[in-house]
């Protein structure tokens, strides 16, 4: 297969709050941000500088009957973490700790780096992963 991963969904209750909470708090930029004429709303958010796109689909929201049927069992927070790489970890924490950001487990250092995994307001997980000194960031 010749691809290339550009987004991932994210089941979140609100899209509102999920678009306020990414966009304030972590400090993605807003990607994509539209509205059909039949009220269906898609939004994206992704870190600056990334092709990399979260989509926050809302519980509820789909409008299609067969898309209704297949997302019938999707719920926020029950999905594994995401891996978002740092270059420093710590400073990351302390950043997003200072506006707010929820942190179940805080930096901890491993043989393979170091990691803190903050959660959303849904419960949707994300890790940050620093590589240690002898490997260099990717």
């Amino acid at each position: 297969m010749d691809g290339k991963i550009a987004q991932v969904t994210l089941v979140v209750k609100s899209q509102k709050a999920a678009l306020d909470f990414y966009t304030r708090q972590v400090g993605f930029e807003v990607k994509t941000d539209f509205q059909t004429p039949g009220g269906y709303r898609w939004v994206t958010v992704g870190p600056k500088g990334q092709e990399l796109e979260l989509a926050l689909w809302e519980v509820g929201s789909a409008t299609d009957p067969e898309q209704r049927a297949w997302s019938k069992d999707w719920t926020p927070g029950k999905s594994p973490p995401i891996l978002i790489r740092v270059s420093d970890c710590r400073s990351t924490y302390q950043e997003l700790s200072s506006r707010g950001v929820e942190f179940p487990q805080v930096p901890k250092e491993y043989p393979w780096g170091i990691a803190a995994t903050f959660r959303d307001p849904d419960g949707n997980l994300f890790s940050l992963s620093q590589p240690p000194a002898w490997q260099p960031p990717k």
